[in-house]
This record gives structure tokens, sequence and C-alpha cells, in this order.
């Protein structure tokens, strides 16, 4: 039987993160800067949402302008905050759940990011992409 590794072995722990009281600007900023697409919310390290870059789309035009055109995105962003577009009933796991466990979950649910959680304290996140890259690294 072949040994299937914890999601600790592939999980991002350099982890980015925001606050329910930080706003929409903040969270485009980073996803760009940072080239993701999920940012767990979290409250002294309790994971209290999931924002995505989908989320911000949906309420915006953060792809449709150009990056120096901001005017438009920050009415838009002072409409809303964290809060209200978050996604907010997280499925989370342990980091010793087995990467089969996990894709299992990911390939049945409509998210792509879950953030790992030891002792209800965020200490990462594994998303879709993690797991290919690792499904690639086997091949």
């Amino acid at each position: 039987m072949k040994y299937i590794e914890p999601i600790s072995a592939i999980m991002t722990t350099d982890i980015i993160a925001l606050n329910r009281d930080d706003d929409l600007e903040t969270a485009e900023m980073l996803f760009k800067r940072n080239k993701i697409r999920h940012i767990p919310v979290v409250k002294e390290g309790v994971v209290i949402g999931m924002l995505s870059y989908s989320d911000l789309l949906r309420i915006s035009f953060a792809d449709a302008v150009d990056e120096t055109e901001t005017e438009v995105d920050t009415l838009v962003y002072n409409m809303f905050t964290i809060d209200q577009v978050m996604a907010k009933n997280i499925v989370t796991v342990d980091s010793t759940a087995t990467i089969k466990e996990v894709a299992k979950i990911l390939a049945t649910r409509e998210f792509h990011a879950l953030p790992v959680v030891d002792n209800g304290i965020l200490v990462g996140i594994v998303t879709t992409t993690d797991l290919i890259n690792y499904l690639l690294r086997q091949l």
C-alpha cells in the first residue's frame, strides 16, 4: 500500500490573511501583488471566513480596468466590507489530513482552497493548484 502524505507536505505555510476590519482595496492589492486567488479572513488567528478573488470580481471591475485606474473600484469597495463579501461557512482541514482526503473535498465542493487549522489556529492553506503541482511531481 502506498503511503499517502499529510496535507502539511504540500500546503502553503507563508500565509497571507485578512482581518474582517481590513478594506477591500487592501484585499485586491494582496491578491494582485502576491498572485494569489484565496485569502483566509481571521480574528486572532482563528479562521472566520475566506475571500476569493472571484468574490471581488463579482462586485467590482477589478480586472476590467488598468492597474492605475482605481477610482471605480474604490467607489464599489467602499460600499461593501470584507465581512459582507467573504464566504462564512468555511470547511477546514487539520494538517494531518491526507492529501487524498483533501483532494476528495476539493473535488466534490464548489471551492478551490481550504484553510489548514490545528487546534483552532490557522497554520496553512491548500489549493487545487497545490494538489495539481503535487500530482505533476509524482509523474
